[in-house]
């Protein structure tokens, strides 16, 4: 099973207490496949107003966010687990609707 996390777009404040481009939410995707089988967990994830020393926008990484988004209430391990739940449940349906038994095929 390979995991990966992506995040989408970062709405920012354009300008606030004398920094620009302040991220306040992050959209994140938690995506999960394995072989043909594919799932995904999408949400956002506000953040507080930033500590010192603040990141200037253009020098944000990825792994930076993503530490914001389980710093502030996305519990990874959680989500991870949902999305291999997903998988499981589409190799193995643990409900099935089967045809009727009256209706002729």
């Amino acid at each position: 099973m390979n995991i990966t996390w992506n995040i989408s777009r970062l709405d920012c404040y354009p300008e606030k207490d004398g920094d620009t481009d302040v991220v306040f939410t992050v959209h994140w995707q938690c995506n999960g496949a394995d072989g043909d089988y594919a799932a995904s967990v999408y949400s956002t994830c506000g953040l507080p107003a930033p500590n010192s020393p603040f990141t200037p926008y253009a020098d944000l990484t990825l792994d930076q966010v993503l530490g914001w988004v389980w710093a502030n209430g996305v519990d990874k391990a959680a989500t991870e687990a949902a999305v291999e739940q997903q998988i499981a449940n589409q190799k193995n349906p643990p409900i099935v609707s089967p045809p009727l038994p009256w209706v002729s095929p």
